[in-house]
C-alpha cells in the first residue's frame, strides 16, 4: 500500500502559535529557508504518548537557531508545551515529532536580517526507520563518496536543513546500489557517521565500545543515552579518530539515533560484522528507559 504524501495527510499542525488544519500549513515559494537553507529542525520520538528527552531536543533546537544567526520567537517552556499539545491533539502514542523553524520571505538575498522567523510542529505515528526484518539481521552500508565538511567550514553542531543535502545524496547512492544506508567519512578520511545516525563498534573480548569523536557531526541524544547504558553494563567507551582499516578489529557494529534507535550493522563496504547479543541487550535497556519516560 502506497504511503500518503506528507502534504496530503489529515489532522492538525502547530503553526506560529496556532493549531491549524494540516492542509493549511503552507509557506511561500520565495521563502529564505527554502532558497538559502536558513532552517533548523529537530527529530523526536514519542513512546506511550510521551516525548523522549523533550527538553534536550528543545534546547538543541534553540541552540541550532542561535548558531544560524536567528532566534526562535518562543521560550523552551513554550516549545515543550506546544510539542506536548500537538501530540495529544493528533493522538500520537508511538511516533515522531518534527519541530522546525525558518526564515520567511521579507528579504530574498543572502542578507536576511529582517525576515520573520516562523515555527511549526508536526507529529505522526511512526514505526521502525529500517525494515524490522532487515534490521534483525543487520543492515548493510556502503562507504559514501561524500565527506563530512571540515568543522571550520559549517555550523556542524546544528540540525540545520542545508547540512543534510550530502546525507541525502549519500543515502540515495547507497540505496541505488542495494545498500540500506551509507557510512560517511570526515574531511580527513576518518570514520564519521551514517546519513542520519551515529556509529559504534564493539570489541567483545576487551569489553570495549569504540565510537568516532563528534567533532564534525552531531553528538546525538540517543548516542549519549546508549553510552551511559553501555557504561552501566561494564563496557569501556572509547571516543577517538577511527581509520577504515581498523574496522576488521571489531566483532559488531551498530547505529544509534532518534529514528534508527539501536540498529545492528552487518556490513560497511567490504567489512563484515556479527549481530551479537550485546546489541540486543543495549536496545532492550534503551526500550525500557524510553517506555518509562
Amino acid at each position: 500500500m502506497e504511503a500518503v504524501p506528507y502534504d496530503k495527510r489529515n489532522g492538525k499542525i502547530w503553526f506560529n502559535g496556532q493549531v491549524i488544519d494540516w492542509k493549511d500549513a503552507k509557506l511561500h515559494v520565495l521563502t529564505h529557508g527554502l532558497h538559502y537553507g536558513s532552517c533548523v529542525f529537530e527529530g523526536e520520538r514519542v513512546y506511550n504518548g510521551e516525548i523522549f528527552k523533550l527538553r534536550e531536543h528543545t534546547d538543541r533546537l534553540i541552540y541550532s537557531a542561535h548558531r544560524m544567526g536567528f532566534k526562535i520567537p518562543y521560550t523552551a517552556d513554550e516549545i515543550d508545551t506546544a510539542c506536548n499539545e500537538i501530540i495529544k491533539i493528533q493522538k500520537v502514542k508511538n511516533g515522531y515529532v518534527r519541530p522546525v523553524a525558518w526564515r520567511g520571505s521579507e528579504m530574498m538575498a543572502i542578507s536576511a536580517q529582517k525576515n520573520t522567523i516562523h515555527f511549526a510542529i508536526a507529529t505522526w505515528e511512526w514505526g521502525s526507520y529500517f525494515d524490522p526484518k532487515i534490521k534483525e539481521n543487520g543492515i548493510a552500508l556502503n562507504i559514501s563518496k561524500w565527506k563530512k565538511p571540515a568543522p571550520d567550514t559549517i555550523p556542524w553542531d546544528t540540525k540545520a536543513a542545508g547540512l543534510y543535502m550530502i546525507n541525502t545524496l549519500s543515502k540515495h547512492e547507497a540505496e541505488k546500489d542495494g545498500f540500506n544506508d551509507s557510512m560517511m567519512l570526515d574531511s580527513d578520511g576518518y570514520v564519521a557517521e551514517a546519513t542520519g545516525a551515529n556509529v559504534f563498534f564493539i570489541d567483545e573480548n576487551k569489553k570495549e565500545i569504540h565510537t568516532p569523536i563528534p567533532d564534525c557531526f552531531l553528538d546525538g541524544i540517543t548516542r549519549r543515552t546508549i553510552m551511559e547504558i553501555a557504561k552501566d553494563k561494564g563496557f569501556n567507551i572509547i571516543e577517538r579518530k577511527m581509520n577504515l582499516d581498523e574496522l576488521n578489529n571489531f566483532d559488531a557494529c551498530f547505529l544509534t539515533g532518534t529514528a534508527a534507535e539501536v540498529t545492528p550493522v552487518s556490513q560497511i563496504g567490504d567489512y563484515k560484522f556479527k549481530v551479537t547479543p550485546t546489541i540486543g541487550e543495549l536496545f532492550d535497556k534503551y526500550l525500557e528507559i524510553v517506555n518509562r519516560t
